[in-house]
């Protein structure tokens, strides 16, 4: 068992969990007061962010173990959790990079999360394109149709 105390948390419009339409959200996430404005010092420079985040709305009785059809659409093959990226995850962790939009001193603006209101931030981490793949990307034509108006 971990313990794992939030960083920050998420402020935005988003109060209800959405599946689609977050590529214009521009959240704010603003650190801690324990934690210091030096602990993102230089952020900055970076133009993209990796966040992240906790699902603390998603109940016990809606994680999912089994392979499932993703969004319950029956025209899609059954798959499990971990064959894609819904909220419904067992350790309820969520991942999302960001393009930053603005530092001011210990908040971070940001575009593009798809994370709601009062989401605890577990970690914030600057995107190198060194540790991003080197070879084409793979994924099903299933995954293309699920993410069609996600970021629109």
């Amino acid at each position: 068992m971990y313990t794992i105390k939030p960083i920050a948390f998420v402020e935005n419009q988003r109060t209800e969990i959405q599946d689609d339409n977050w590529g214009e959200i521009i959240s704010i996430i603003r650190l801690n007061e324990d934690l210091s404005e030096e602990s993102i010092k230089g952020i900055e420079e970076f133009s993209h962010l990796e966040i992240l985040f906790y699902f603390h709305k998603v109940s016990d009785d809606k994680i999912q173990y089994e392979a499932r059809h993703p969004r319950n659409n029956k025209e899609w093959p059954e798959v499990g959790i971990f064959a894609q990226r819904g909220k419904n995850r067992p350790n309820r962790l969520g991942s999302t990079i960001v393009e930053l939009v603005e530092r001011k001193q210990n908040e971070l603006i940001v575009k593009g999360l798809d994370a709601i209101q009062e989401t605890p931030v577990i970690d914030i981490k600057p995107v190198m394109k060194e540790f991003l793949p080197k070879s084409e990307v793979k994924q099903p034509k299933w995954s293309n149709s699920l993410m069609e108006r996600y970021w629109n």
